[in-house]
């Protein structure tokens, strides 16, 4: 017997689809039952790789080795994530799961949560997108019953991607520009840490 495998961005949304799916028998890792898994990711599972893992000079900060310019682009499993995306590799592989459903986060950024996770754990079935903005059980039920090839969203997707990668070159390059030239660290860039 087939099942479909739904992925959440999100442990709790995780858990409010599967009980309205039917999905109640809680393993590790994921939710089964009526003819569903559903898991989740936990945010970004699966990122770009370190500037020192394309090349291990990428490792101390020089003013001579920039621009770094990946290509191709890598990706990693954070230390801290690595049990998850295995529980989510093992299900997209799984022989009897025969679609997949992505319920991340609808917007860009769910998309390529997603997509990134899909990828890495080599996945290649087909999937569908369900594209919610309420967890109230009737909005769950109605996204099911309305779901879209994810190929609908692939310029979404490419958006996402375009996105983080800029946000990649230009934090790991300004950051490592300024800092070399002003002999501290000066993080540049759209996304910042406190």
């Amino acid at each position: 017997m087939s099942v479909q495998l739904v992925i959440a961005e999100k442990p709790s949304v995780a858990r409010s689809i599967a009980a309205v799916i039917g999905a109640t028998e809680k393993q590790n890792g994921y939710w089964q039952g009526g003819g569903y898994l559903v898991s989740w990711c936990i945010g970004h599972l699966v990122s770009f790789a370190e500037a020192g893992q394309y090349d291990e000079k990428y490792c101390k900060w020089r003013y001579e080795d920039l621009p770094i310019l990946p290509q191709p682009w890598q990706f990693i499993v954070p230390d801290e994530k690595k049990q998850q995306f295995e529980v989510l590799r093992a299900l997209l592989n799984r022989p009897d799961v025969d679609s997949v459903t992505a319920a991340t986060d609808a917007g860009r950024e769910g998309e390529l949560i997603f997509r990134f996770v899909y990828q890495m754990a080599g996945c290649t079935k087909p999937v569908k997108r369900l594209w919610i903005s309420s967890m109230e059980d009737a909005a769950i039920r109605e996204g099911f019953a309305n779901l879209r090839p994810d190929s609908d969203y692939d310029a979404l997707y490419q958006s996402a991607l375009c996105r983080a990668k800029a946000d990649w070159l230009v934090g790991i390059n300004a950051t490592r520009l300024f800092s070399v030239l002003y002999h501290k660290t000066l993080t540049v860039g759209r996304v910042q840490t406190p």
